[in-house]
Formats: C-alpha cells, structure tokens, sequence
C-alpha cells in the first residue's frame, strides 16, 4: 500500500513477472531489482504450478531479497496480485482464516502469507504494468521468468502440489 516514504530508507525498485507453460504446467519467476544504478537478477522454476503462483512467488523473492528495511516499488503485470495486496484482500483473507467468504477458500495462502510477511518488512507501493507492452523491466522480468520455467532441474512447488489439508 503506498504510504510516506521515510526518507532515511534505501529506495529500491523491482520489476517481477511469473510465467507458466499450461496453466497448471511448468512455471517460472523472474525478478530485477534496482538500486542506486546497480542491478541484480533473480530467477527460479518449478516443475508444476500456476502463473498466479509465479506471479505472488516473483514479487515474494524480490523484496525477501532485501537485507534491511526498505522503500521498495514493485512492478507487475499482475492484477491478481497488485489488487490482492493495494486493495487489501489478502490482509482480509488472512483475517478470515483463508477464506475469500463463507464458502470458497483463498487460493495460493501458503505464499499470500509469505508474501504479508515479507510486505510489512519494508515501504511498498506496487504498480501494475500491461504485460507484453513494451515496458523494458517487465519485458527483462517475463524472459527470465519463461527461461526458468524451460530450465532443467525444476523444483517441486509443494504449495501446489501438496497443499495442506487443514488452514490455520
């Protein structure tokens, strides 16, 4: 959520992406993070997920980066994920136990919880960006992201394919 930015904070910014091949299929994220001219790549796949999976995982991955607390903007092409935190859905469905309302479950808790925690670490703003027009970070973000989606070696997303029976 945008907030007054304390300016004794390092300003980072972060472009994210999640892509996944079939949707369940092999997925991937692909995050940039930039400070002060300097730039660093972050990237992972996993064998079986989903494009929201990748997606919450990208932005996720960027800001458990960060060693200290920071004022952080997050781009994503995300609705999904932008709306979920800036219009505070994911604080709400936490508070309900996981529950979007009395009959249908959150999807993807074990990362909107991560992600929560990861959030009140730092000063976030997040902006959502069109996918696929042209804006170079998440252009860079998406290559990443599909390459480690086509990668060797993918990990086992166990949130998706393990998820837990019971919700706390």
């Amino acid at each position: 959520m945008a907030m007054k930015s304390d300016p004794s904070l390092r300003r980072v910014t972060i472009h994210t992406d999640g892509s996944c091949l079939g949707n369940p299929g092999p997925g991937g994220y692909g995050v940039i993070l930039e400070h002060d001219g300097h730039e660093k790549e972050l990237s992972g796949g996993f064998r079986r997920t989903t494009n929201n999976r990748m997606e919450i995982l990208a932005v996720i991955v960027g800001l458990e980066a960060l060693m200290e607390p920071c004022s952080v903007t997050v781009y994503s092409d995300s609705r999904y994920v932008v709306d979920a935190i800036e219009k505070g859905w994911a604080r709400k469905w936490r508070a309900n136990r996981w529950m979007r309302n009395k009959r249908e479950r959150a999807l993807n808790p074990d990362l909107w919880e991560r992600a929560l925690t990861a959030l009140d670490k730092h000063e976030v703003e997040l902006r959502w960006v069109r996918g696929h027009a042209g804006n170079t970070g998440n252009v860079r973000a998406d290559k990443l992201a599909v390459a480690a989606a086509n990668g060797a070696n993918l990990l086992r997303d166990e949130g998706f394919e393990n998820p837990p029976k019971v919700l706390i």
